[in-house]
């Protein structure tokens, strides 16, 4: 029997590990997840080992053709249909497509109607980067702030109800103004009453104690090692490709481009009012997740420079009974919490648009994730999706 020198043994023995570690590559679909989460969205990725390579997603499963449904309808039922574009900040998807048609029929707003119009906006927001501070946590495996975000959304959406009269679907905006509410007992229909007794205050001491729930996630997932882990360093998003795959909002931000439509735009009067556009350095998954925590507390900050300034008058402006925009065309687009939401409104002079076409952000968002998720290890992806917020009724639209 011939007895092999160490060496040899050695040689032998790392030969064969490394036959026994190469794998073939493999297809792996990633979903179609359930609609009761962030939507129906589906990856397919070439895997490697534990590393992924040509992402493709697929996207369409839950396809509601809501810019040809918008064409056979009257303008005032098209609100009904944009708040369910992006579910989870329904009142934010309403202003810059009444505001779209107010340019073209040119209808000056009521000022006190476009301070009301930017509280609700922001208390969406609100809402919005709370359902992501309460879910991204978790899906990274921490669970209790989950609690603390849910506590102060319901807060949130408690207020918004006690106005519009609606929790997830407003349909508060009006061509001209706001929804006014009328007193009980009024028979005539002009006993008009204004926000609910108290809305103010109550939204005034709700701002407070977001702030305060804001510095407790902070405290609670900046603390935390495995999500400091799983985020630093992870996806990073340059911005030069963010900007070239039409990427908008926080994600936009996170990257360190200081773009922010509330201080270019005019649909609403931020230029009244203070606040700081929050930036990431690193364009990874945690300046995503930081600069929307940080963005609550500047919305915190608008409502209440808002409702301390907030004029009286009317909700409304004088409007035809009958609502028909004339000839022209216009695009409008809006910092939504998810980032830009946009439509594009063509009419003939009809009850109803000739043509909507929505521009809306989380499509933009995850078109660049086969470039992001190119050579990312397969726990990251999750970590990388989640970071970006998008809702799958705002992709496929």
């Amino acid at each position: 029997m011939t007895t092999l020198d160490a060496d040899t043994v050695r040689h032998l023995s790392e030969a064969q590990v490394s036959v026994e570690l190469q794998t073939e590559d493999m297809t792996l679909n990633i979903g179609p997840q359930h609609p009761s989460t962030h939507g129906v969205l589906r990856l397919v990725a070439r895997v490697n080992g534990e590393q992924a390579y040509d992402v493709k997603p697929v996207i369409g499963y839950m396809h509601r053709g809501y810019e040809k449904l918008s064409e056979v309808r009257t303008y005032p039922q098209i609100t009904t249909i944009v708040n369910r574009i992006d579910w989870v900040s329904g009142y934010a998807n309403e202003v810059p497509f009444i505001v779209a048609a107010e340019k073209l029929m040119e209808i000056e707003v009521p000022e006190r109607a476009q301070y009301i119009r930017l509280i609700l906006t922001e208390m969406a927001r609100i809402s919005s980067h709370l359902v992501f501070n309460a879910s991204y946590p978790l899906e990274l495996g921490a669970a209790t702030p989950l609690f603390f975000a849910l506590r102060e959304r319901e807060r949130i959406l408690d207020l918004l109800e006690s106005v519009t009269g609606g929790r997830f679907h407003p349909n508060f905006n009006r061509i001209g103004g706001v929804k006014p509410a009328y007193g009980s007992g009024s028979t005539t229909r002009k006993q008009v009453q204004d926000l609910p007794a108290g809305f103010l205050a109550e939204t005034r001491n709700a701002m407070d104690q977001v702030a305060i729930a804001v510095d407790e996630l902070e405290n609670l997932v900046a603390g935390n090692e495995i999500i400091l882990a799983r985020t630093k360093g992870i996806g990073i998003l340059p911005p030069e490709v963010a900007a070239a795959y039409g990427v908008s909002g926080p994600n936009l931000r996170a990257s360190g481009v200081p773009f922010d439509l509330r201080k270019t735009q005019d649909y609403l009067p931020y230029d009244k009012f203070d606040f700081d556009v929050i930036t990431g350095e690193n364009g990874d998954c945690w300046d995503r997740w930081y600069v929307r925590l940080a963005e609550i507390r500047e919305s915190a900050k608008l409502v209440q420079q808002a409702i301390d300034s907030i004029p009286s008058g009317p909700l409304q402006a004088k409007v035809p009974k009958v609502i028909k925009v004339p000839k022209g065309e216009t695009y409008v687009r809006a910092e939504n919490p998810k980032g830009e939401m946009g439509y594009y409104l063509v009419s003939d002079g009809g009850s109803g648009p000739y043509r909507l076409k929505i521009r809306s952000a989380s499509f933009s968002n995850i078109s660049m994730l086969p470039w992001i998720l190119e050579g990312a290890l397969v726990p990251d992806i999750i970590a990388i999706m989640g970071s970006l917020d998008f809702v799958l009724g705002d992709v496929d639209r």
